[in-house]
């Protein structure tokens, strides 16, 4: 089955679990909250597999956020980093996942870089 992730907004894939990840770093449980209600909103309606992008922005928090802590005087990096991290990891598990269950969840084109260009924007305004 061949399934398009995108539609005409961007996905915010990036900017969700960048907000998830400060409400596990922050102890707000309305970020957390909110980052899983739209992730699982955004999987259910589009398809996609349940829980991978949970499963992938805990991966990036766990493994990787820590270490960008050494980015504290920079305050645009540590959230462009870490958006970029998760992006990466979330289309590289969904690559994974189409290559094992031998199934096509994505179309790799232009719209999916404009999702993460817009992705990378937000985070800048925030």
């Amino acid at each position: 089955m061949l399934i398009s992730i995108y539609v005409f907004l961007p996905l915010l894939i990036g900017i969700m679990g960048y907000i998830l990840m400060q409400g596990i770093e922050k102890g707000k449980l309305s970020y957390i909250l909110i980052a899983v209600v739209y992730f699982i909103n955004l999987e259910v309606n589009l398809s996609l597999p349940f829980f991978l992008t949970i499963i992938s922005s805990l991966l990036v928090y766990v493994l990787f956020y820590c270490h960008l802590t050494y980015f504290r005087r920079c305050r645009i990096c540590r959230p462009i980093l870490s958006v970029l991290l998760l992006d990466a990891l979330y289309l590289g598990s969904l690559l994974s996942y189409d290559f094992i269950f031998q199934s096509h969840s994505i179309v790799l084109d232009n719209i999916l870089l404009y999702s993460l260009i817009v992705d990378l924007l937000v985070v800048v305004i925030l």
